[in-house]
């Protein structure tokens, strides 16, 4: 299996130097980070919107090592949320974030990350849109999990994210299927080891029907996060078995993958969400790409060669 490899690559300095240096990376990367900056997304935001589809947008860069950066990293979304309000772009773009960026694995990281992302929901609040919290390796579950607890109370709106690989998820699901909570559902994109995460890709699969099924029958707004046709199709019937009307849950899918599927849902009248990364500290996003689908990995590899 390719994915447990690439995904221990991506902790690599070594591994990231090489992939940096490659010829063939530049074009690569471009197919699944939307830019740089701020200047860069926009008008992708833009096109996006124009097309009928809705965005999440993620500054990548979680490996931080600095109290420095998780400022940094606070500011960067700060920036995005002005440059959204200035366009009206409030309601068809959310932020993704992931609390690692904003300081968690640090000293007494959570407090840190909290008061970090505080500012954030709030400005995203004032111009209507909100935060998703993403999902990072089971060992950070309990500090997000306790954060999106404590930021409801004032932001009810804000969102987060469950993994369908780990075996806690189900009992996530059900605590989190209530009135008003906002919970994406993904497979899982990080190496766990197999004490708490299922390994087998069909009873992923199987995991993960369980646990659009607890969203759809609970009081919440499900976000089904999958590029998978099979599951897609899954959760229309779901949704539509639990009486829910098309604004009443979401699609989501990545930037650069799957762009006619996105486009045929967004015109069927279902919401669809394009998750859209950009910054300069992309490594570790690329490479749980590469990890998720061998072809990711098969065009990259073609690239270096065609460059070389």
């Amino acid at each position: 299996m390719l994915g447990p490899v690439i995904l221990a690559a991506s902790r690599s300095d070594k591994m990231r130097r090489f992939v940096s240096a490659a010829p063939g990376t530049k074009q690569v990367v471009a197919r699944f980070i939307a830019g740089e900056g701020v200047d860069d997304v926009v008008p992708i935001v833009q096109d996006l919107a124009a097309r009928g589809l809705e965005v999440t947008l993620d500054v990548v860069g979680e490996d931080i090592t600095t109290v420095e950066q998780s400022y940094a990293a606070r500011d960067a979304y700060l920036e995005l949320i002005g440059r959204l309000k200035e366009l009206g772009l409030g309601e068809r773009a959310e932020m993704s974030v992931k609390l690692s960026m904003f300081g968690q694995s640090l000293e007494n990281g959570h407090e840190l990350a909290l008061s970090n992302v505080r500012p954030v929901v709030a400005a995203a609040a004032e111009i209507g849109t909100t935060v998703t919290l993403d999902a990072e390796d089971h060992t950070t579950l309990d500090s997000m999990f306790a954060i999106h607890e404590e930021l409801r109370k004032d932001f009810p709106q804000t969102g987060c994210v469950i993994q369908a690989y780990l075996f806690r998820t189900e009992e996530d699901a059900r605590r989190l299927a209530a009135a008003g909570s906002r919970v994406r559902i993904v497979k899982g994109a990080y190496k766990e080891p197999a004490e708490v995460a299922i390994q087998d890709k069909p009873e992923i699969d199987k995991a993960y029907v369980r646990i659009m099924k607890i969203l759809m029958d609970g009081e919440g707004y499900p976000m089904i996060g999958s590029h998978d046709p099979r599951l897609i199709s899954i959760g229309q019937e779901l949704a539509r078995r639990a009486g829910r009307k098309l604004d009443e849950y979401e699609f989501q899918m990545l930037y650069g993958i799957r762009s006619e599927e996105q486009n045929r849902l967004a015109a069927e009248g279902h919401r669809m969400r394009v998750y859209t990364a950009y910054g300069t500290d992309w490594y570790g996003y690329f490479m749980r790409r590469l990890a998720e689908k061998p072809a990711n990995l098969l065009f990259f590899v073609r690239s270096i060669l065609t460059k070389g």
